[in-house]
């Protein structure tokens, strides 16, 4: 089963796949921002500009429902393209979101980091863990973690693979794994008990200076809380052959 079923132009049903840990009843960002990718890569595709920076902000938590989603072209430049998306279930709007494509050129690249370690072997004790086996989302997923881990607070670096199709009978991209895989940061990074707090974000930033490649992306995340109710994530974003871009998150810090 994959994450959404087609039921139109622009329109998907969401499967238990796309499951937050929050509540069983809405989804995780992950496989919304990638279904919003999915859908910009339809809008206005011109050869030579690539999706170099997405941001969504999120209104309230997604259903676990049918979706519906529009694009726009906000700017169709030569050199540069501004694009938006609005995501809604039964009339209302639950995120949008914008996105800047920019021109392919042959620029001189600076060095980079390369990944902070190969893909570890798969852990059991991962694989039973809230991450493993808590919610749809989780499941969904191959998690490989480099330091930290599902069940320790602090930052952690991960690598991840999403193991079911984003979209039923469509080919999954690159950007779309990484899309998947990004709103991740804070919860493997987290700062506070899941039992006693809630860190939720009401946006994600994923800009990137390359296009991801292959299966797995690695996450370099740590989380820092503030003394007045509001938290920030910074993920640093590889592929297998080195680092792609940043992701970032700002929280709602709550008690439960």
């Amino acid at each position: 089963m994959a994450m959404y079923a087609r039921l139109g132009e622009g329109r998907y049903l969401a499967s238990e796949h796309t499951q937050g840990p929050w509540d069983p009843g809405t989804q995780h960002m992950g496989p919304v921002t990638a279904l919003i990718v999915h859908e910009l890569a339809q809008t206005a595709p011109r050869p030579g500009l690539e999706l170099s920076r997405l941001v969504v902000d999120v209104f309230a938590p997604v259903p676990l429902a049918e979706l519906e989603i529009s694009t726009d072209v906000a700017r169709d430049g030569k050199r540069v393209q501004c694009l938006t998306a609005s995501v809604s279930s039964g009339g209302r709007e639950y995120c949008r979101a914008s996105a800047w494509r920019i021109r392919e050129a042959d620029t001189p690249a600076t060095p980079v980091p390369g990944p902070p370690a190969p893909v570890p072997p798969r852990s059991e004790e991962h694989a039973r863990s809230w991450l493993g086996s808590g919610f749809g989302y989780g499941k969904a997923l191959d998690w490989r973690f480099v330091t930290g881990g599902p069940m320790e607070v602090g930052p952690a670096t991960v690598w991840g693979r999403l193991t079911t199709p984003l979209v039923d009978g469509e080919e999954i991209t690159p950007l779309e794994r990484l899309a998947v895989f990004a709103d991740s940061g804070n919860g493997v990074s987290f700062a506070l008990d899941f039992q006693t707090h809630l860190f939720v974000n009401v946006d994600l930033t994923i800009s990137l200076f390359r296009a991801p490649e292959g299966e797995w992306i690695c996450m370099d995340a740590a989380t820092v809380i503030g003394p007045s109710g509001r938290g920030l994530t910074r993920s640093t974003l590889y592929d297998e052959y080195g680092e792609v871009g940043t992701a970032t998150q700002t929280l709602f810090v709550a008690p439960r």
